[in-house]
């Protein structure tokens, strides 16, 4: 609940500091005298947009402060959820700065406008005059209905499913876009495929070929080279091994008087080893090197295939060609593929679509279970109220499952009729300004009842209605009052006479300035303040009596 609001330099308040009671709290005073600039601050801590800059002193910034009881009411998952310190006591701060700028706090954490707009919601629930026009709108209706059927975990079910139907739905539709766009490829992708595949192309395969290529074009030059070498090593009577030979002879002679050659000898003798092994190989490379015209034309077709390959392609490599392969090869299996994934996505939309009509169907029966509980109430508390041939149906239909919405599947209508033999027919055409503030009154009611909410203010709702049916709807505030906490803004004296507090704000002129004060009355002060309600600024003794016997 409310404990208290705390207003600083706001509009014509310079300071206020209201203590509220836990019960039923009236707010009185003349017209204009400020009790909406109050409602105004309240709504900028729950949330409401800062229009324009409303200072007292222009030189100050703005602070508005409530102070919520918290402690009888499950909101610890909001603060947990939002990131917030959770406080049975919780302080919602609302600061506007001399250039505009407005910032927010929650247990004197910064917060979004929405952040605070969503707790807002959880705390206080404002009915005004203007608010009857929420009436007819189909989301106010079903909450009505939902409220009253209790069905928090039956919505939020349904919420799933549909959550859940919308996405498996768009998930088909963007697979079968991609497959028509695909499919529009697959062709062209399995030609390429095809021709590279019959490439046979291998790894390094252009690298050996084009020294192939080389070779056997120049296999004349290459085999003289190879025998003019294998000639001056190993077979000339000059050649090399025959010179290491007489080399190696000279020294043998000399080692038995020179010991020290002995280990040049020895590395003279590996040399002719390694020469005559190199002889060797440069003799078995010149035989096998020789011209082959067949296997040059096969070499020079295999790589005019290669080359062509990769000038249509536009890359560079064998290993470019693998890659495109490749990257084709995955295109068409995710064509194949994508087709067993539109079987099972197909199948997921169909089973999605089952459980969403299962779980709407679970919600409209929910809903319509309660239909004449809510008929019955509402009729109940208008016929207390001086509307005892008033009607209100409420007519409720299952849509098709492709108009189902977030807030179901159902399409309501209230229906009322305030007169006897008056046809029903939508509630704002034929109901007027006060009977449309008494239906508003027991639907609030009825709410309330149900929705646990720590505090509803009604903002003069009384518009419209006077006498014993002002004091009916006292009454029924005073009887809300005894399970939350009631705030009521009204100008008659049959419902304030039923608060258990009673605030009076007036508004003071001081040298250049007005200012609006607000004050709680005292018993006697209560009972001056409801005998001018009755009858002016001079109240009578019968008056005062009058007002007496309404405060009981």
């Amino acid at each position: 609940m409310l404990k208290r609001l705390f207003i600083k330099n706001y509009a014509l308040i310079e300071n206020l500091d209201i203590q509220f009671d836990a019960g039923l709290n009236i707010i009185t005073g003349e017209t204009g005298a400020g009790k909406s600039i109050i409602m105004g601050a309240l709504g900028l801590i729950l949330g409401n947009r800062a229009e324009g800059k409303h200072f007292f002193n222009d030189d100050q910034k703005c602070v508005i402060e409530g102070y919520f009881e918290l402690s009888a009411y499950d909101l610890q998952a909001f603060f947990d959820d939002n990131d917030l310190d959770y406080e049975a006591e919780t302080i919602i701060r609302r600061e506007i700065a001399i250039d505009g700028k407005s910032r927010a706090f929650v247990n004197d954490s910064p917060v979004t406008l929405n952040v605070l707009k969503s707790l807002g919601e959880l705390l206080i629930d404002i009915h005004s005059q203007h608010a009857t026009l929420q009436l007819n709108t189909e989301r106010f209706q079903l909450m009505v209905l939902d409220s009253m059927a209790k069905n928090q975990e039956v919505l939020a079910h349904y919420r799933t499913a549909l959550r859940d139907y919308k996405e498996n739905t768009r998930l088909l539709e963007q697979l079968q876009a991609d497959i028509h766009s695909t499919n529009a490829e697959l062709d062209f992708n399995q030609f390429q495929f095809d021709e590279l595949q019959e490439a046979q192309l291998q790894e390094g395969e252009q690298e050996q070929l084009e020294e192939e290529i080389n070779q056997l074009e120049n296999a004349e030059e290459i085999k003289r080279g190879l025998l003019g070498a294998s000639h001056l090593l190993g077979e000339s009577e000059t050649s090399v091994n025959q010179a290491l030979k007489e080399v190696l002879q000279h020294l043998q002679a000399v080692q038995r008087y020179l010991p020290a050659v002995s280990t040049l000898t020895e590395r003279l003798q590996s040399a002719q080893i390694e020469v005559k092994d190199i002889a060797d190989e440069v003799d078995a490379l010149g035989q096998d090197v020789h011209m082959d015209e067949s296997r040059l034309v096969t070499v020079n077709d295999r790589l005019s295939v290669l080359y062509n390959l990769q000038k249509k392609h536009r890359v560079e490599s064998v290993s470019a060609l693998l890659h495109l392969q490749n990257e084709l090869e995955q295109k068409i299996l995710d064509v194949a593929n994508r087709e067993e994934r539109l079987s099972a996505l197909q199948a997921e939309v169909e089973k999605s679509l089952l459980i969403l009509e299962r779980e709407g169907r679970t919600l409209h029966e929910s809903r319509d279970a309660v239909r004449e509980q809510v008929e019955e109430y509402v009729q109940a508390v208008l016929s207390e109220v001086g509307m005892g041939n008033a009607q209100l149906k409420i007519a409720l239909a299952m849509l098709p499952v492709d108009q189902f919405k977030s807030s179901g599947g159902d399409e309501v209508q209230f229906l009322f009729s305030a007169n006897k033999g008056q046809a029903l027919q939508p509630i704002h055409r034929v109901a007027s300004g006060g009977e449309l503030s008494r239906v508003m009154l027991a639907i609030k009611s009825l709410v309330a009842n149900s929705s646990a909410l720590p505090t509803i203010i009604f903002d003069e709702i009384d518009t419209g209605i006077s006498g014993e049916v002002a004091l009916k709807v006292g009454q029924i505030m005073e009887r809300l009052a005894a399970n939350m906490q009631v705030l009521a803004i009204s100008h008659l004296p049959q419902i304030a006479s039923k608060g258990r507090t009673h605030f009076k704000v007036y508004k003071i002129d001081e040298g250049e300035k007005t200012r609006t004060n607000i004050i709680p009355l005292t018993a006697e002060q209560r009972v001056l303040e409801i005998a001018q309600m009755l009858s002016g600024a001079n109240p009578g003794e019968s008056a005062l009596q009058h007002a007496r016997e309404l405060i009981g």
